[in-house]
């Protein structure tokens, strides 16, 4: 399978209304971008009817060098843990093979109705796995 047409693999390249005045990419167009990363990747879940919602309910971010307008970048989702009710994502993110920065996130699992956390579902920790570093 080529790299790009990994599920866990997505690119970007940097625009100029993520730049801040330092000429770098503002802190919260990384999150912002990790997201979208671990949204491309998640689309290729099992299909489940009655599937909880997830949240994000934790966010980290680690800068190594700063991203600038027009750099591409190539984002490599990772599953770093799978917990009851929760799954840890950890988005890196490079350029020319230099990785730039590191966004952590973790979704929880909650029911439609009230929002309470859930149980992963079975088939989507199975999934999951696949993915664990």
């Amino acid at each position: 399978m080529d790299e790009m047409e990994r599920v866990e693999v997505s690119t970007l390249t940097v625009a100029y209304r993520d730049i801040g005045p330092t000429g770098e990419m503002r802190a919260s167009a990384y999150v912002i971008h990790a997201e979208e990363a671990v949204r491309h990747f998640w689309r290729y879940r099992p299909p489940l009817e009655d599937e909880p919602v997830y949240s994000p309910t934790k966010l980290e971010i680690r800068l190594h060098q700063p991203l600038r307008f027009e750099d591409e970048v190539r984002m490599i989702v990772q599953v770093d843990k799978i917990g009851g009710k929760s799954v840890g994502f950890e988005v890196a993110m490079e350029k020319d093979g230099q990785t730039m920065a590191e966004v952590d996130l973790t979704w929880t699992a909650r029911n439609g109705e009230g929002g309470d956390p859930v149980a992963l579902p079975e088939d989507i920790r199975d999934w999951l796995y696949r993915y664990v570093r």
